[in-house]
């Protein structure tokens, strides 16, 4: 019975999702263990005990507590890494909800860096433009929020419509709305008051919020992972994550997204609105990537750098595998986003305690992306393991033929004839 139950468990559909996406995982760590390996036994300045230092941090880079009075690596409990690696979670696990709940309608979001920076800058420009002491700074919190949620929906709109009305392809839309994105935020702060002047070394950054005296809530956060970036974003990115899930699979609204994305002419056929449901899944999915710079930049202790016409933030890029390796499930963005931060903490405890450099860890994690592209001929091929285990014990329990010639059992009715049950034939 347990057999069973475990063989039924094993062959859901979702079990083999997350089975592929830990494969992915595992097989990307491994490269990168034999990448550290490589690399510490053909440097002139590492050895063979630093490869194996540097593997162990790629593992367990999260738990180092440092080094002791020998020099030794040691591990344990680290409320600063933790607090840390939830805190860079929160912006991943937002741009993985953009890209995810994108793709479950149907439409590939690569604009979430252009939303991220336009929900940057709104957000920003709210929370910095509002006086404090005229309204309070919780109500700021909250409308600069609201603003850079605002702003990423409708700059993930924009490909929405083009799509919806035009049918252009939303990548291209995106991309092209990626960079004019980049350009208006640049432009936007080159104008506003906003630029850090106190500090003359940061001319091209923002002031932190905290200038003004706005700053996210830490629910006690702090007091769990002292001396940590931590504070109540990831608590809020959480909730989103769970209304998204309850949204696109309890919802008829949802019903609708996703019936549009499997076949937009089926969905018109149905008496669906296509056009308006393209349109909303794209600025919803904006409107997460614009809450996750809020939420990101809202914290009080992030500086942003405005002068970015000439890149994109990585933040929104890096939502796509986090979106892959859930399988586009909302609360499994919230694990691999989680995941995905803990490897940059494990690449800055690598760069701080060796003398190897946090690429390692960008190299770990592009291998993993690579992968995550594969998660579906993974999962075919444990499917096909299963299959055929499945099929073995079925074929060894198939009753043997009765050998030829055999007269029917008494009872039975005997075969029909050869011409159709018609009188016997010619002798």
């Amino acid at each position: 019975m347990k057999n069973g139950r475990l063989s039924d468990f094993m062959g859901r559909d979702g079990t083999r999702t997350v089975l592929s996406s830990i494969v992915s995982i595992l097989i990307g760590l491994v490269v990168g263990a034999v990448i550290v390996l490589i690399v510490g036994l053909t440097s002139d300045n590492l050895t063979l005990s630093s490869a194996w230092e540097g593997i162990r941090l790629i593992f367990g880079g999260l738990f180092s507590t440092g080094r002791d009075s020998a020099g030794a690596l040691t591990f344990g409990f680290n409320p600063t890494n933790i607090g840390n690696m939830l805190f860079r979670a929160t912006p991943l696990v937002m741009t993985g909800l953009s890209v995810a709940v994108a793709y479950k309608t149907g439409l590939f979001n690569i604009g979430a860096p252009g939303q991220y920076l336009m929900g940057t800058m709104a957000s920003l420009m709210l929370a910095l433009g509002i006086p404090s002491d005229v309204v309070p700074a919780g109500i700021v919190w909250i409308i600069a929020f609201l603003g850079g949620i605002l702003a990423g929906a409708l700059w993930g709109a924009i490909p929405g419509l083009l799509k919806a009305l035009l049918n252009i392809n939303e990548v291209i839309a995106c991309i092209m709305t990626n960079w004019i994105a980049a350009n208006v935020v640049t432009w936007g702060f080159e104008i506003s008051n906003f630029k850090n002047l106190v500090e003359s070394t940061k001319s091209s950054y923002v002031y932190k919020t905290t200038f003004n005296g706005v700053q996210t809530p830490k629910f006690g956060l702090d007091v769990l992972f002292p001396n940590s970036q931590v504070n109540g974003g990831i608590i809020i990115a959480i909730i989103i994550a769970v209304l998204m899930y309850i949204l696109m699979n309890k919802t008829t609204l949802g019903y609708e997204l996703k019936a549009c994305g499997s076949n937009r002419h089926a969905a018109r056929y149905a008496g669906i609105n296509d056009k308006r449901n393209i349109v909303l899944s794209m600025a919803i999915a904006g409107g997460l990537a614009g809450a996750g710079a809020a939420l990101y930049y809202l914290s009080g202790n992030t500086e942003f750098f405005w002068n970015t016409y000439t890149s994109l933030p990585a933040t929104g890029f890096n939502g796509i595998p986090v979106a892959l390796l859930a399988a586009s499930n909302p609360i499994g963005v919230v694990f691999t986003g989680i995941f995905m931060s803990m490897l940059d903490i494990a690449g800055t405890q690598l760069t701080s305690l060796t003398a190897y450099n946090e690429y390692i860890t960008d190299v770990i994690i592009a291998v993993i992306v690579y992968l995550s592209a594969f998660s579906l001929v993974i999962k075919m091929l444990i499917s096909g393991r299963k299959k055929k285990k499945a099929a073995a014990p079925t074929a060894d329990s198939a009753p043997a033929a009765d050998p030829a010639g055999a007269a029917p059992a008494e009872g039975n009715n005997p075969p029909p004839a050869a011409d159709g049950g018609k009188g016997g034939g010619k002798a």
